[in-house]
């Protein structure tokens, strides 16, 4: 039997259920020029109660004995918490595994960056919290664009992510009697958010990474720094691996394998002015996007609250200030447009404390997409504070009043220092500003229910994929989502694909489809060098940003969205006739490496407007201004309750006139356990 026939054999074991029936389901056509409406797709989610869906599901997975794990590769690109996770547990389970990233090491990754905390269903506090309540947060948060039965693994993952990451060594907070503390977030009334002060992120690095490193030592898992995946290895449909290159070196080379996790992040970077760090992009994902595998609401991108304003033209990203400072802050501007007086000066009778005036069942901490929305219309209306009129307050001195500067200090005391390092003010002293900044992409690599693309081979975890948000991700829940891919998902569902694998060789060196994969990787790097122009990748990445924050930003219409599209098509072109990138690709090239992740960039703009213009609704963080109520989204639910799946054709990049095509596949979503109805946090 072949190996495309065994994968397809295998498929066809694991979906022994019953589909949803999608009769009586019709995606809408296509306004888009040049988009066309492709098939319907099928998650893979057991029929029957969502709630038990994935016990289900990893009952009937096929396993692989631990003595013939050692006999299966495995590569993982990425080492944040998903990728760390999943690397660590094969590398446990006896897996030969390869886990590659950029960065000089592993704990490097991006997900040190998150801040506030991580969410879970334990209930451990009278509060009313239950697994059937996160469940309805975050279906209802996500403005029901995701499926349910992914949000019932994620809540009921969640207990043994923070048993597990606290057993792992991750520093929780703790009450007074021992206890792990928790505090609350945005799109939610009970207190479900486990935190390590404001360093959430880095300390649950720190530990994925400590876990990944054990396996290092083992010899199970081969770790490859400074190296970026810059395509992959595809034969006869299905991935058998990557090709990457040492950015020290320069070298180029293949790794085979018998099945490829995707853990490499978002593309929240797109933007430019991110929350992002200035490495991280959608090379990878889009290199897999032209390969087959299919781009989920790629429109959907969440712009954080708080967020540091751009000061400058010339700054190079914002800075993220966590959301959980909004339990204690309060968010305001100044009654009068144009008020300039200090924030100090200004009264409380002069103050518009907005949010609580307008959703006063969660004020300050309503969700993030409603939240982003209601400061830049205070800014737009001319309420905005700060030297550009681009910010709102985010003050403490309620707080600071009744609870002290110690307790302030002791919850967020690391986020007040790194805010008075970056601007020069004291936010014990004089309130905080903030504004909305491109910050986590809900959309991602489309997946079913085991965690595959639809590249047979290629699985994804964590930001790189689509599944849990929906069209707006709840605070917390990123770090959540990470673990529970790379601990408990992946591990589960990748030996299911790979049991009848076993003794299946790896392709070679002199295998074609080898061969092809790396001379595609030559001819795109002596592309992106033979331009020979005369601007930086940066220049572009830049005015690409702008171009995106204007016309595919906190809101977008069909105006913006088309001229957006018509930008894109004209810098892309410019980009492939004045790009200068120095030197050679046989060494050490940064402007290389950014020129290739801009290149991508600027392809993926154009399909982000491009899912924005097609779906013609609002919900979550895709806010048509055509499609609103008074300010608040308004969804389509009759015609457009199912996850758009682009699929991505097109001349290689730097080929003249390389038009991109693309094709829309939907998967349809049901709801059981959380009736659809429209949002309301008032």
């Amino acid at each position: 039997m072949t190996l495309g026939n065994r994968v397809r054999d295998q498929l066809g074991r694991i979906t022994s259920h019953t589909p949803a029936d999608t009769s009586v389901f019709v995606a809408p056509a296509s306004t888009v020029p040049g988009a066309r409406v492709g098939y319907d797709l099928d998650g893979r989610v057991p029929a029957g109660d969502p709630s038990t869906a994935w016990d289900r599901r990893r009952a009937e997975y096929k396993l692989v004995s631990p003595l013939n794990t050692k006999k299966m590769t495995v590569v993982v690109v990425g080492t944040g918490l998903a990728g760390s996770g999943a690397a660590a547990a094969l590398g446990e389970l006896g897996y030969d595994v390869h886990a590659f990233t950029y960065h000089d090491a592993a704990r490097r990754a991006h997900s040190v960056a998150a801040q506030g905390g991580i969410n879970s269903a334990r209930a451990k506090k009278v509060d009313g919290d239950s697994l059937q309540r996160f469940v309805t947060d975050t279906v209802k948060g996500g403005d029901f664009r995701a499926r349910e039965a992914d949000a019932f693994r994620l809540g009921a993952q969640s207990v043994r992510v923070i048993d597990h990451m606290n057993a792992i060594g991750a520093p929780f907070a703790r009450e007074y009697g021992g206890t792990l503390a928790t505090r609350s977030f945005g799109g939610v009334q009970v207190s479900r958010t486990y935190y390590t002060r404001g360093q959430t992120g880095q300390q649950l690095q720190v530990a994925g990474a400590q876990a990944l490193q054990r396996q290092v030592a083992r010899g199970t898992v081969k770790l490859h720094t400074r190296t970026e995946m810059l395509d992959l290895i595809v034969d006869a449909g299905v991935c058998r691996g990557v090709v990457v290159r040492d950015l020290v070196s320069g070298q180029v080379w293949a790794q085979p394998a018998h099945a490829v996790i995707l853990a490499s992040g978002g593309y929240g970077s797109v933007y430019f002015h991110s929350t992002l760090a200035m490495n991280c992009n959608a090379s990878a994902s889009w290199r897999a996007c032209r390969h087959g595998a299919f781009l989920a609401n790629p429109s959907f991108v969440q712009f954080h609250p708080t967020a540091l304003p751009i000061s400058s033209h010339w700054q190079s990203k914002t800075i993220l200030m966590s959301e959980s400072l909004r339990n204690d802050g309060r968010i305001w501007v100044p009654r009068t447009p144009g008020d300039s007086r200090p924030a100090g000066k200004i009264p409380d009778k002069d103050r518009d404390y907005y949010l609580e005036r307008k959703y006063p069942a969660f004020g300050n901490l309503a969700p993030r997409d409603i939240s982003s929305r209601a400061a830049k219309e205070q800014i737009d209306s001319g309420h905005g504070v700060g030297p550009l009129s681009n910010s709102v307050y985010l003050d403490f001195s309620d707080a600071l009043h009744s609870l002290g500067r110690e307790a302030i200090a002791q919850r967020y005391g690391n986020l007040f220092e790194m805010y008075e390092r970056a601007t020069g003010e004291d936010p014990y002293v004089v309130p905080m500003r903030i504004a909305p900044g491109a910050h986590f992409t809900m959309g991602g690599l489309w997946s079913d229910f085991n965690q595959m693309t639809a590249l047979p081979g290629l699985f994804v975890g964590g930001e790189v994929g689509w599944a849990y948000h929906g069209a707006n991700r709840l605070g917390a829940n990123s770090l959540l989502s990470a673990c529970v891919d790379g601990w408990f998902t992946l591990p589960f569902s990748l030996p299911n694909y790979l049991n009848p694998l076993l003794g299946q060789p790896l392709p070679g060196a002199g295998d074609a489809c080898v061969r092809d994969a790396v001379a595609r990787v030559e001819r795109r790097t002596a592309a992106l060098l033979g331009v020979g122009g005369s601007q930086a990748a940066s220049k572009f990445h830049r005015r690409l940003g702008e171009i995106m924050y204007r016309g595919c930003g906190v809101e977008r219409s069909a105006a913006s969205l088309t001229q957006a599209i018509a930008d894109i098509a004209d810098l892309r072109a410019e980009f492939w006739d004045d790009l200068s990138v120095p030197g050679s690709g046989a060494q050490l090239n940064q402007g290389l490496e950014r020129a290739g992740r801009v290149a991508d960039f600027l392809e993926l703009a154009e399909l982000m407007c491009v899912d924005a213009l097609d779906r013609q609704e609002s919900c979550g963080a895709h806010f048509r201004t055509e499609y609103q109520d008074s300010g608040e989204a308004r969804r389509d639910d009759a015609h457009w309750a199912f996850v758009s799946a682009w699929e991505v054709d097109g001349a290689p990049q730097g080929v003249a006139d390389h038009a991109l095509s693309f094709v829309r596949h939907a998967e349809p979503l049901h709801f059981e356990a959380v009736q659809l109805a429209t949002r309301s946090y008032k």
